[in-house]
């Protein structure tokens, strides 16, 4: 799930060059607190336990346990598959790709997109060529897609997929107006935080389980020499992230509702409450790795691989977002369940919060091609294919527990199969691209010149709001 901070690329085939990660799917739901209160208890004992493969990752040969879905043949046929996934995710994903090619005889050509990328699409599109099938991170991005008539529906064999693999609540994710138009294909947690074990340990910290433990241990861990945590300030959908998990928890599902759809302004008394506790986080600069400024120079992949490089000496001990940093982490040399172990994000209020991405297929050509690729993606023979390669989670119920790599990714998923259809989408992705989704600009900005100047709440809100305004057109 990753969107943000891609370059644009020449169109490739389905190797892809080894660029680095800017964010990962994006896809991003929300589950319930209940889901997923049982959840990180499995999370935090598969990370505990030391048991079984240790967090290491299963030889992954490419193919699907069993062959469950029929595609047709499609011998000389040639399709292009846009996302704004790079670096491993992107590669985890050619090997879908190459399988849906093994099977049908078609051409595959990944197109890495930008963000936003309803406006990258809509290059495309005003230039005649759009691609086959795109994968979009953001509820946003598929309304705009139907409304611009740029989207197809569904096919009778994907969507008897989707029957059949699917919740009802995940099928109405992908759906506009009653007309299915999406296969929802990856889904994240993003209310983790990942932790250096050996510099926990070294200052004898444990896993906090509320904000005010939370902000202890960053007491204790940046006392001890290694600050507390990597933020990702040059990528502003990690602060979208930080906020929507801290007002969630403090505000309640109502209020994030509400504010979700701009029926509460930015200048409400409960966002308020939410700045203040975050700026508790980020208003400490020997809290973040490099400071204010350091975190806003910090892209979301650096974030990561620096809380788990660096030996005795990490430059920070904590890092927040999704459980697709475990791609990230594969990267360095550190042992995901040994080395990287996660808890989940902690209770701001009354409840821990559980916020949640996906990533919806759609096809952007009546072909007979794209609607076989959004067949094999609704079914369990593509999302196993890459759920072996870790760093991934798919909402589809019919893939088997068995081909996650470990415990950790095998109970984040059984959560989110368990949440059935109570989930909630990210904030900043069911606002318009404009505020909720652009790099620049609205949210991401104004989160950013937050993370500048966490004092002023005031001066947040008062942005926040005005460039939600002019976006929602109210």
């Amino acid at each position: 799930m990753r969107r943000h901070g891609t370059s644009r690329t020449t169109p490739t085939r389905t190797t892809p060059t080894r660029t680095t990660p800017a964010r990962t799917t994006s896809a991003r739901t929300k589950l319930t607190w209940t889901a997923l209160a049982a959840a990180t208890a499995l999370v935090l004992t598969a990370c505990g336990d030391g048991d079984g493969d240790g967090g290491q990752a299963r030889p992954s040969g490419g193919e699907p346990s069993t062959v469950r879905v029929q595609l047709p043949r499609l011998t000389g046929e040639k399709l292009e598959v846009a996302a704004v996934w790079t670096g491993p995710e992107q590669a985890n994903f050619a090997k879908v790709l190459r399988e849906f090619e093994r099977r049908t005889g078609a051409t595959v050509t990944f197109v890495p997109a930008q963000d936003p990328i309803v406006t990258f699409l809509g290059t495309k599109i005003a230039g005649g060529q759009p691609p086959d099938v795109a994968l979009l991170p953001q509820v946003g991005a598929l309304v705009s897609a139907v409304e611009n008539k740029w989207a197809q529906p569904v096919g009778a064999e994907a969507k008897a997929q989707l029957d059949q693999n699917y919740s009802n609540g995940w099928k109405a994710l992908g759906a506009v107006g009653g007309t299915q138009y999406g296969v929802y294909y990856k889904a994240a947690n993003k209310s983790l935080i990942w932790y250096n074990a050996k510099a926990f340990e070294a200052a004898g910290v444990q896993p906090p389980k509320t904000w005010k433990e939370l902000l202890s241990a960053a007491d204790t861990l940046s006392a001890s020499g290694t600050p507390a945590v990597s933020v990702a300030g040059a990528d502003g959908w990690t602060l979208t992230d930080w906020f929507e998990n801290v007002y969630l928890s403090q505000a309640g599902p109502e209020k994030y509702d509400q504010l979700a759809k701009h029926r509460i302004k930015w200048t409400d008394d409960s966002v308020k409450q939410a700045l203040t506790s975050l700026g508790e986080l980020f208003g400490r600069k020997d809290f973040l790795a490099g400071g204010q400024s350091g975190a806003l120079a910090t892209e979301f992949p650096k974030s990561v691989t620096q809380t788990f490089t660096g030996g005795d000496r990490p430059a920070a001990a904590m890092v927040f977002e999704g459980d697709f940093v475990a791609v990230n982490i594969g990267q360095t040399e550190a042992k995901v369940g040994k080395d990287a172990l996660v808890f989940p994000f902690p209770a701001v209020g009354a409840k821990a919060p559980v916020v949640s991405g996906g990533d919806v297929a759609v096809a952007l050509k009546p072909s007979k091609g794209a609607q076989a690729l959004l067949t094999f993606l609704a079914s369990a023979d593509a999302a196993e294919i890459q759920a072996r390669e870790g760093g991934f989670v798919s909402p589809n119920k019919a893939v088997s527990p068995d081909a996650y790599p470990n415990d950790i990714q095998r109970d984040i998923a059984k959560a989110l199969i368990a949440s059935g259809d109570e989930f909630r989408f990210d904030l900043s992705d069911q606002a318009p691209a404009a505020f909720g989704g652009t790099p620049g600009t609205g949210m991401w900005k104004d989160l950013q010149d937050f993370l500048a100047n966490p004092s002023d709440v005031a001066g947040a809100q008062a942005k926040l709001e005005a460039d939600a305004a002019k976006a929602y057109g109210n």
